[in-house]
């Protein structure tokens, strides 16, 4: 057997074992996100401050605060749903209504500052209280931030209480489970809006 094909086939043999790794990490990781409902692209929330810039038409550009009902006002289009979008998808409603008054707008939609992403921590923990987070982040990650824990809290029975439409969805967090070897699968991502209970 000569050399390059030596080399060929331990390439090959190496991918064949790193590539089924990376698919399992892959799907670990969109199990994730599953539990968390993340899908990578930020969604707009109430008290965020956009940037909205029409091409050549500062009477509408402006930045604007998201009301608590989740709508922007801008001149001429009034109130605009935006709570619940992607920045691209804002822009897209934005420049359709734009049509009526501005011939060919182009519209931008920025993030300016990121403020509804809250998460509250109330229980059996030092200081419980309301955070702001400006990234993705874990229940551990929030634990951490309100913790330690007091001398009675119940770590094996935390839960997360989850906004779902009308109701709140309960999401159990064992973190005894969690900081074990190899318990980093169950520590999921918290969205907007969830509140950590430490019993």
């Amino acid at each position: 057997m000569t050399l390059r094909r030596c080399v060929v086939t331990g390439v090959l043999i190496m991918m064949s074992l790193i590539v089924p790794g990376l698919a399992t990490a892959e799907e670990r990781l969109k199990g994730q996100s599953g539990v968390a409902g993340v899908d990578g692209d930020y969604k707009i929330g109430p008290e965020d401050v956009l940037d909205v810039a029409v091409w050549n038409n500062t009477a509408i550009s402006r930045t604007v605060p998201v009301r608590p009902d989740g709508k922007i006002s801008l001149p001429l289009l009034n109130d605009v749903q935006a709570a619940g979008l992607t920045p691209m998808q804002l822009r897209d409603v934005l420049t359709k209504k734009l049509v009526e008054y501005v011939p060919a707008p182009e519209v931008s939609v920025i993030v300016r500052e990121v403020r509804s992403f809250n998460v509250s921590v109330i229980g059996e923990i030092r200081t419980p209280g309301r955070y702001e987070l400006k990234s993705r982040t874990t229940v551990l990650d929030v634990l951490a931030r309100a913790g330690p824990f007091s001398d009675f809290a119940s770590r094996a029975r935390i839960f997360v209480l989850r906004p779902n439409g009308t109701t709140m969805k309960r999401i159990p967090f064992n973190y005894n489970k969690v900081i074990a070897a190899d318990g980093e699968a169950e520590n999921f991502l918290v969205q907007p809006g969830d509140i950590v209970v430490v019993p």
